[in-house]
């Protein structure tokens, strides 16, 4: 059985992008510019982390659960009340299921998981903070059956 890997990825959680196919068939990523190196700056800070872990737990098999709060930061727009609190829901973009993308195929980069299809359950959350680190927390752990049958 695998083990529970815990770590923390500092930087903001970037969305993985559409492709766009070019005339010649070829694939590449959509967006600007500056998307593209914000998604490829996410996926390196999350290969990286992941990566340490690997280097530490090996390379995870499955099945398995991935368990992750995104954290941005919270815009100053916000009510005093709000910011007081120190968190929020975020409930704007980026959408939820394309940072799981980007995130779990750097998981699978990074070596830290065989493959991202591996993941059997996902429990994910996006907030924003008020003068705190930006990122994610991510947990990946052995899934069993809830029903307690093999």
């Amino acid at each position: 059985m695998s083990p529970t890997v815990k770590f923390i990825v500092y930087g903001t959680p970037t969305p993985q992008g559409s492709k766009t196919k070019m005339p010649n068939g070829a694939m590449v990523e959509g967006g600007s510019k500056v998307q593209r190196d914000m998604r490829a700056d996410w996926r390196t800070a999350v290969a990286t982390a992941a990566g340490q872990q690997a280097d530490h737990f090996g390379c995870l098999t499955g099945p398995l659960r991935l368990t992750v709060t995104f954290r941005f930061a919270m815009p100053k727009s916000r009510k005093a009340a709000i910011r007081e609190s120190g968190w929020n829901w975020k409930t704007s973009a980026p959408d939820l299921d394309k940072l799981l993308r980007s995130t779990g195929d750097a998981l699978k980069i990074a070596g830290l998981v065989h493959d991202d299809a591996l993941f059997v359950a996902t429990v994910a959350e996006k907030i924003e903070v008020w003068a705190d680190w930006t990122g994610a927390e991510i947990v990946v752990s052995p899934e069993t059956r809830l029903d307690g049958l093999s």
